[in-house]
């Protein structure tokens, strides 16, 4: 009897395991073993080689102390990460302390919170696209500070440049951050923060002490789901940044678009440890199985 009942929790975990297992591992051993394939203009041949990797990382040595293209492709994509990281961070986290202590009762809490989801209800190429006839050369914002004399000319930086591309990722991404903060927000044991007022804790050190610390779980999951969003994204950089700015996730599109499937692969591996690597120093901070 009790060795059936030790078998229950693994026939449950069963169908997630499958699905992870389908979906996740399977692809991704695809993606390595095709990494170490060769190629040419016709097709894909199945070998055991390292020219892939030997090729994105030509001449990044020589080329040193001046970044090589792979390295400045590599930084612009990390800029890219930690900036919207940042952003969406500080963004997040103001919305869901908003939403947890300043809104009093659970209908309101709801209410607002179905506001922050409205513009989800539309796919993410048209609440990108939306920025374009705002932020263009002629567009309302240029057109509104011209009118009323602010400017003489219109600003060319607004729009297909790297202060779009990451105007687009916090307003494509915030809610990613706001969901799983809001939700450790509301776990904490609102008596921990009256015993802190009676004890004369001012506002900020109740913040920077108890809110803050017991809010890290949620702080991890939504920059887990922040970091590996943007750090393969290609399609908000191109439209936004008009073709010209660099990406991992651009190198791997345009090499999938020519049939260079093991170069791509190979890209698509370096940019999977790079993640995984962030994401497991991010895991060291913080338990986050407590929050799942």
């Amino acid at each position: 009897m009790s060795s059936t009942r030790n078998l229950v929790p693994l026939f449950l975990s069963l169908p997630f395991g499958l699905v992870i297992f389908t979906f996740f591992i399977i692809p991704l051993c695809l993606v390595v073993m095709v990494s170490f394939w060769d190629y040419n203009a016709y097709s894909i041949i199945p070998d055991f080689i390292f020219t892939n990797y030997e090729d994105i990382f030509y001449g990044c040595v020589k080329s040193l102390p001046a970044f090589s293209t792979t390295f400045a492709t590599y930084l612009s994509s990390l800029k890219f990460v930690v900036t919207v990281w940042l952003i969406t961070l500080i963004t997040g986290f103001l919305v869901a302390l908003f939403l947890s202590f300043c809104v009093s009762t659970l209908q309101m809490q709801v209410v607002l919170f179905l506001l922050c989801t409205i513009p989800f209800w539309t796919s993410n190429v048209i609440r990108m696209i939306s920025w374009i006839p705002l932020l263009g050369r002629n567009g309302l914002v240029n057109s509104t500070l011209m009118d009323i004399g602010l400017i003489d000319a219109p600003f060319e930086w607004l729009l297909y440049s790297q202060f779009s591309v990451i105007l687009a990722f916090v307003h494509l991404y915030t809610l990613f951050m706001v969901v799983p903060i809001f939700n450790s927000m509301m776990r904490i044991d609102r008596s921990l923060l009256e015993a802190a007022h009676d004890a004369g804790a001012s506002t900020w050190q109740t913040l920077t002490n108890i809110i803050i610390p017991l809010s890290r779980p949620g702080i991890i999951i939504g920059s887990i789901f922040v970091i590996t969003i943007v750090m393969g994204d290609f399609l908000t950089i191109g439209v936004m940044g008009g073709q010209q700015i660099p990406s991992v996730g651009k190198i791997i599109n345009v090499e999938m678009t020519y049939l260079q499937f093991p170069a791509a692969a190979a890209n698509a591996v370096i940019l999977i440890v790079i993640t995984l690597m962030i994401i497991f120093t991010m895991t060291k901070l913080v338990d986050i199985r407590k929050e799942l």
